[in-house]
């Protein structure tokens, strides 16, 4: 009996998800274990393996579709088996396509444009824009528009008891618009027909404003671009915590001259330690002593967090991820390193686990490798603070009485007012400080 292979769930949070890629094409055969598809969530790009083996009869739902979890994916079974009847997959955000307008009689299409003149003044094609047709165009109306690169929602219609836009509708707004006046050259045309631009919206920096090849490259290059699932959910998460969520910032500079001393002493032994760890474990100490900051509030109510889970912002070709050291306060310098390099390798390869993004309560952003003076990080929302992290750099100091270069290193705590004062944000970051530059006597 042929299966239904569901888009599995792969995390609490996860309700909507995109099939990013498929792995396999219907025809093939799959084992147990065989990746079938990946798919990106609010988090990650993740690949999912098959639970069964087959034949892949039939793919249900194409790459870049978002759909709820638990969908029908696919269908797995043996050669010539029926393949059993599934409802149609609505994806959440998706357009309703329009209905397939009926053919109408219409006079034949005119040829396509020559491709050394086209349109009109921008005054003029301004004074006869119209409100976008909510009707559905005829096919041919359609392809007459494709033809001539306009958009066929700026044309008014009129054909019919519901004002359909016509064939003729469309020529009439060529003729109203000045779009006959406008110039264009042979290549540019081709290209600009090809990845569907707006004729009249493109401005010519040619001879007598004609529109160049270059002109049109320049268009392509500002085309909207859809964000990712992953940019989405980043998108609407930060604007969130900026808007709802009172921040006030807190710098200090720290002296990481003696830990770098000390960072490569242990790598002279064999102990290769990141500066990142040491910030990790040094603010997880500091959490330890000022809980408020390992905090989270609505609003109306608060709560400390029991346990210290620190994440680690990873930067990604598509976005951030933030992988979580659990229980950072109790381990070891060595643990925090290698787990913080394992979460890293498999967040840029898409295989890390939604389980070891979640149960943050505190989030360290760090671009010490980066050449950042300073900059201001966003709280995650869920929590009430986050650390960013600057790159170490020689600056003349006063120690002592002496001006010397020293090894300087500037953190900025973001912290939610409504649940961390100011001088609570101030003793933190001082707290990491003094761990961070007192390191064998801190711990």
């Amino acid at each position: 009996m042929a299966t239904k292979i569901p888009v599995p769930k792969l995390g609490q949070s996860e309700e909507t998800v995109t099939i990013d890629k498929w792995r396999v094409k219907e025809g093939d055969m799959v084992k147990k274990g065989d990746i079938l598809f990946e798919v990106e969530t609010d988090k990650a790009v993740l690949e999912v393996e098959s639970q069964f083996e087959g034949k892949i009869l039939k793919i249900v739902i194409p790459a870049g579709k978002a759909v709820p979890v638990m969908s029908i994916a696919a269908v797995i079974g043996e050669d010539g088996e029926a393949i059993p009847v599934i409802e149609e997959i609505k994806a959440p955000e998706a357009p309703k396509a329009a209905a397939p307008a009926a053919k109408a009689p219409e006079q034949k299409t005119a040829a396509a444009p020559v491709q050394t003149a086209v349109s009109a003044p921008v005054q003029a094609a301004a004074a006869v824009q119209s409100a976008p047709s909510k009707v559905n165009p005829s096919p041919r109306a359609k392809k007459f528009a494709q033809d001539y690169l306009i958009k066929i929602d700026k044309v008014t219609g009129t054909g019919g008891a519901n004002g359909r836009v016509t064939e003729k509708d469309v020529r009439n707004y060529l003729e109203s618009s000045g779009y006959f006046a406008k110039k264009i050259t042979p290549v540019a045309f081709t290209i600009a027909r090809k990845e569907k631009l707006e004729l009249l919206e493109m401005e010519g920096s040619g001879e007598s404003g004609r529109i160049t090849l270059a002109d049109v490259k320049d268009a392509v290059s500002e085309k909207p671009q859809t964000f990712s699932a992953m940019r989405k959910i980043i998108a609407q998460r930060l604007t969130q915590s900026k808007q709802q969520t009172p921040h006030f910032y807190v710098t200090v500079s720290i002296d990481l001259t003696d830990l770098m001393e000390k960072r490569t002493k242990l790598k002279n032994e064999g102990i290769n330690l990141s500066v990142n760890v040491f910030i990790v474990k040094a603010v997880a100490l500091a959490l330890k002593k000022f809980p408020v900051v390992n905090s989270v509030t609505d609003g109306i109510t608060y709560k400390y967090k029991s346990k210290i889970n620190i994440g680690v912002a990873v930067s990604m070709p598509n976005g951030l991820v933030v992988p979580v050291i659990r229980n950072a306060d109790k381990k070891a310098l060595d643990e925090i390193q290698a787990e913080t390099a394992d979460y890293a390798e498999k967040a840029r390869a898409g295989k890390i686990s939604p389980d070891n993004l979640k149960g943050g309560t505190f989030t360290i952003s760090n671009m010490g490798m980066m050449n950042v003076e300073n900059f201001c990080a966003i709280i995650n929302p869920g929590e009430a603070a986050i650390l960013a992290v600057s790159s170490g750099m020689p600056v003349p100091v006063v120690k002592d009485g002496q001006i010397v270069i020293r090894n300087m290193m500037k953190i900025t705590l973001s912290a939610d007012h409504r649940v961390v004062d100011g001088s609570d944000g101030a003793k933190f970051v001082n707290e990491v400080k003094a761990i961070l530059e007192n390191w064998d006597s801190a711990l």
